[in-house]
């Protein structure tokens, strides 16, 4: 089995293709179970975000792999996989893992070091281990990938910016309406990422008000806040109030129309207001940008200054910092590298033992039979004996074995072990992929280099 990602992301493709992969959990769900019931993937775990959808899976073969995650990435689109080819990435083996460290720290992010990220890692291995995905090979990825995560960030300063995508359109936001302290403030949303919005507004000393779906939800984050809250229905007098709006809900339809905007601003008097829409699908009309007096901040606004920064998107954070942290992962793919080898050959060297056991066992009982006579003492003596010899025999091969799987070509190794001794196990390597990592962009016909890391 080897390790597999399959994704499209900010990096790769422009807000409006990421936004027809928005999933429920529902979803997710069905992904999962439509992953691990395909014929070439045993496990698997998505990761969705705003900036991204990411499968990780752990595949019997690359080509039929790749074909079977792009299909239910297709799927969830609404996209041929030909119209996804110039947008996807594929990683491979050592790159998939050095990847999803990336990813995992904040570095793969539209703002280099926020931490957010992270813990939508966490959510999507915990629904992978409720759903039953992931199995012995994709745990000890994830939940290394958990702590390497959290090591970027104690260990390296890419995070002491505290910046992420809340802290940044706030910034925007601020540009545009003035410092937010004593400031009237909406945020419509009341999971994780309005949870976020509303903490950082009242950081900065603005008012916060709540409507959500859930009037529950939004009365427990309101009071978190010591805000108030509002009802979706009076949408246009909590607009009318605030100078700040922030929409961060999981509706698959618009929720802020142009109308009732303008129909605020009507109420204002023409007084600037700041727009920030953070959620995937958009939540915003697209019209609410024209109105005058409005500034709408959103993931595709971000997404183009990022581009226009430079690839490595890090602003405020030091290129010694990034450095540090890139290091971090590299030294934390090796050491995950030659885990997930020694344990590839660990099927090889207990099956060599066993069969050895068995041969003792054999001729021992074939002894016993020819000697009927021996006492009990020369008896053990000789089990022991034997035992030492076949034990001193096999020691250096399945320590050199194990020691030796942590090389380049070392599973070779245990295949050779297994045809020398006839232990008859399946190999564990697939029979169509390259041995070596790969980032390539999708081609139904020839993958090729290409893929954005």
């Amino acid at each position: 089995m080897s390790l597999l990602s399959v994704g499209i992301s900010h990096q790769t493709a422009p807000v409006a293709l990421l936004e027809q992969f928005a999933m429920t959990t529902d979803d997710k769900v069905k992904a999962l179970h439509e992953l691990v019931e395909s014929d070439h993937v045993s496990e698997a775990l998505v990761l969705a975000t705003c900036n991204r959808i990411e499968v990780f899976a752990e595949v019997d073969r690359f080509h039929g792999g790749v074909a079977e995650v792009s299909r239910v990435l297709a799927r969830q689109s609404g996209a041929g996989v030909e119209e996804l080819t110039p947008y996807v990435t594929v990683h491979y083996e050592d790159q998939a893992v050095a990847h999803l460290f990336t990813v995992a720290a904040g570095l793969d992010s539209m703002v280099v070091g926020e931490t957010q990220v992270l813990g939508q890692l966490r959510a999507a291995y915990a629904l992978a281990q409720e759903e039953g995905t992931v199995g012995r090979s994709l745990h000890p990825v994830a939940q290394h990938a958990l702590r390497v995560g959290k090591r970027v960030h104690s260990e390296t300063g890419i995070d002491r910016a505290g910046a992420n995508l809340v802290t940044v359109s706030l910034d925007h936001a601020e540009d545009r309406v003035g410092p937010l302290a004593g400031r009237r403030t909406l945020v419509v949303g009341a999971g994780s990422m309005g949870a976020l919005a509303a903490t950082t507004l009242s950081r900065r000393g603005a008012l916060v008000t709540v409507a959500s779906r859930s009037p529950e939800s939004a009365a427990r984050l309101a009071a978190a806040v010591d805000g108030g809250t509002a009802e979706l229905a009076d949408l246009r007098a909590a607009i009318a109030d605030a100078d700040v709006v922030v929409t961060c809900t999981g509706a698959t339809g618009l929720v802020v129309g142009t109308d009732v905007v303008a129909a605020a601003m009507a109420d204002r008097g023409g007084c600037p207001l700041a727009v920030v829409d953070l959620a995937l699908p958009r939540d915003v009309d697209p019209g609410v940008a024209a109105l005058p007096g409005v500034h709408v901040v959103d993931l595709a606004l971000l997404q183009g200054e990022r581009s226009a920064a430079g690839e490595d998107g890090a602003g405020p954070v030091a290129a010694d910092d990034v450095s540090a942290a890139h290091a971090l992962i590299e030294a934390e793919t090796a050491l995950l590298r030659a885990e997930r080898q020694a344990a590839a050959v660990a099927p090889t060297v207990s099956a060599l033992r066993s069969q050895a056991a068995e041969v003792v066992d054999a001729e021992l009982l074939r002894l016993s039979t020819r000697l009927p006579d021996l006492d009990a003492r020369a008896r053990g003596e000789i089990a022991r004996t034997v035992r030492r010899v076949v034990d001193k025999l096999l020691h250096e091969p399945t320590v050199r074995v194990k020691e030796l799987a942590s090389t380049p070509g070392g599973v070779d190794y245990a295949d050779a072990l297994r045809a020398l001794f006839g232990l008859g196990l399946d190999a564990e390597v697939p029979a169509d992929g390259p041995r070596l990592a790969q980032a390539v962009a999708v081609d139904p016909d020839d993958l090729r280099p290409g893929g954005a890391a």
